[in-house]
């Protein structure tokens, strides 16, 4: 009897414990979704957050982290997923931990995920990515072979910049040719300077509001001019 009576309370206690999790579920759920209505982030974070406790799941983790990483918290998008390549990630698993590792400036390991976005997608806006990354850890090579990619496929896309108060796009096309610029100093920056500012040239006259192109330019120049007072003879500067 005791044997029964002890069951008995086992089997009512996971019928609670079920009834429980699936009130709780769906008081959660109702509360993402008016967060969300609200337009309140940290309301959707902590309600996220909650229903993958409650019910684990990968895409849970994988919008958690896409909303951290779209709030500029890379570092908890990242410990929400992990930074390993895994065969079975999610496109949007690959874009968080591309786009947060390059945004916590760490180009080698953004490479790989952009890569594998590339793989999956092939477009020229992930190739700009790949170009711009690979000038950074200055593997020339790869970043030119996206960058001739780029100016074949770009046809009418944009490309935003946000170094000046006010935010402007310009072609894209136009802005591979200034990585094309950048990529040709890159590879020997004391002697590609002026064919690297004739690129530069070249892109402004199609996008006159590419105000960095005229930051970039007014950089090489100014190297420019230290290049040529540093090989200046004792007589010729007299």
């Amino acid at each position: 009897m005791k044997q029964v009576l002890v069951l008995v309370l086992t089997i009512s206690g996971f019928v609670m414990q079920a009834q429980n999790n699936a009130t709780l579920l769906a008081h959660y759920e109702a509360y993402y979704k008016e967060m969300k209505k609200q337009g309140d982030i940290q309301g959707v974070i902590n309600a996220m957050t909650h229903l993958n406790v409650l019910a684990p799941s990968q895409a849970r983790k994988d919008t958690l982290a896409y909303i951290y990483m779209d709030q500029g918290m890379n570092t908890q998008a990242l410990n929400t997923i992990g930074f390993e390549k895994n065969a079975n990630d999610s496109d949007i698993a690959i874009q968080v931990k591309a786009l947060a590792l390059k945004e916590l400036k760490q180009p080698k390991l953004a490479l790989t995920f952009f890569e594998e976005m590339f793989n999956r997608d092939q477009n020229p806006v992930i190739a700009y990515e790949l170009a711009e990354l690979n000038i950074q850890i200055r593997n020339n090579a790869e970043a030119e072979k996206h960058i001739i990619y780029g100016l074949a496929n770009s046809k009418d896309l944009k490309k935003a910049f946000f170094e000046s108060q006010t935010p402007y796009e310009v072609p894209l096309k136009t802005a591979f040719k200034y990585l094309n610029a950048i990529n040709i100093f890159s590879k020997d920056p004391k002697s590609n300077i002026d064919a690297a500012v004739d690129v530069l040239d070249e892109a402004l006259k199609e996008a006159p509001n590419f105000n960095m192109i005229n930051i970039t330019k007014n950089e090489l120049l100014r190297q420019k001019q230290v290049l040529n007072s540093q090989t200046q003879t004792p007589e010729s500067k007299n």
